[in-house]
């Protein structure tokens, strides 16, 4: 039998909402009454420039972003700032602290590392990254440019729920599968980035926020387009961007203020994530190793108590239109990824899904005693 829906759970590409993409599809041949399609317009003509300004006026609302910070739209992805960050936010012989919470965590590290000394400041490894690292454990150097975190790890399935202190060191994050999920205290960041590619919008694009503050010469070596500096200069038309992904993320922006605003997705990937904890918590079939107040609400990870099964689950939930929720292949198992698009009646299909395969491999959905 086939569901009469599909819910897409892919980390990345992520779902959409459906209203965005039906906007951009009336939308496609004639962009806002201008005669073109977005993929035609000029980056430097008005009607662009207008539904750029749009978009960061959306998106500075949302966020609640203070005058001091700006706001660039730049190509490609978030691993991208990896080398970007300390090219821009670091002198020649600057050093910078990094948190190891996970997988992508440790890819910033490594790519860091190629430019200048890494002080890791903490690391999950002891834990088996099933939790973060430990705050009392954390030996930041007061002499850092900037401590990087990556604020929801989408492999391991961990999320900060509260910042760390930083203690005047600026905090950067690498927030891409979390961003707009929820309200934040933006002047606690000096530096926030996110692909699109969760919350936002397609991939292709990647955001900045940088604080004032921050904002210096890039090292001669960092390529001229991608010197935050020079993008806050020319008001981030230095080069062509990435036209259609800007429009498509004004879209999602003014989508979210439709749906009440961060506080309302807030509630909305509590509720959803809460669920499916509860389920998985309540099975002996199922299992989450994540420390619970650490465990992320955009991507649950768990894995079957038999996992010689995981295939067969795989394939069985794609055929009942519960597509992509296997595990990152660098950890295994199962994930469910639950960005703002996802509709709660995706996470009880998926529900619903897990307790009939339970049920039909023998096991009791709740343990006893």
């Amino acid at each position: 039998m086939h569901a009469s829906a599909v819910y897409n759970f892919a980390a990345g590409p992520g779902v959409m909402p459906q209203e965005v993409l039906l906007e951009a599809q009336r939308e496609l041949l004639d962009c806002r009454r201008s005669g073109m399609s977005i993929l035609e317009m000029p980056f430097t003509g008005e009607a662009f420039q207008d539904i750029a300004d749009q978009a960061r006026r959306d998106l500075r609302e949302l966020v609640g972003l203070p005058p001091n910070y700006r706001v660039l739209f730049l190509p490609g992805g978030a691993s991208t700032q990896f080398s970007l960050l300390p090219m821009n936010l670091l002198p020649p012989d600057g050093r910078a602290d990094y948190v190891d919470s996970g997988h992508w965590s440790r890819k910033a590290i490594a790519e860091a590392r190629r430019y200048v000394p890494v002080n890791v400041a903490a690391s999950g490894a002891r834990y088996g990254y099933r939790r973060l690292p430990c705050r009392r454990h954390w030996r930041l150097d007061p002499g850092a440019g900037y401590c990087h975190i990556t604020s929801n790890e989408t492999a391991d399935g961990l999320a900060y729920h509260r910042l760390p202190d930083t203690r005047g060191v600026p905090l950067v994050a690498d927030m891409t599968s979390d961003f707009l999920s929820r309200p934040l205290d933006i002047e606690r960041f000096g530096v926030i980035y996110a692909g699109a590619q969760k919350n936002i919008g397609p991939a292709g694009l990647t955001l900045v926020i940088i604080r004032d503050d921050l904002l210096r010469a890039a090292w001669p070596a960092c390529p001229t387009a991608f010197s935050y500096r020079v993008q806050v200069d020319s008001d981030n038309r230095f080069n062509t961007p990435p036209t259609q992904a800007i429009y498509l993320a004004g879209l999602v922006f003014r989508w979210l203020r439709s749906q009440g605003g961060l506080g309302a997705m807030a509630a909305r990937n509590r509720r959803k994530s809460e669920a499916l904890y509860a389920f998985i918590d309540a099975s002996d079939f199922y299992a989450c190793a994540q420390r619970v107040a650490d465990r992320s609400r955009m991507n649950v990870c768990f894995h079957l108590a038999v996992p010689s099964l995981t295939a067969e689950f795989v394939a069985q939930a794609r055929r009942q239109g519960l597509l992509n929720l296997q595990g990152h292949a660098a950890v295994g198992g199962l994930r469910a990824s639950l960005y703002n698009a996802m509709p709660e009646a995706g996470v009880e299909a998926l529900i619903a899904f897990m307790a009939a395969f339970a049920a039909r491999h023998g096991r009791s959905r709740r343990r006893c005693g």
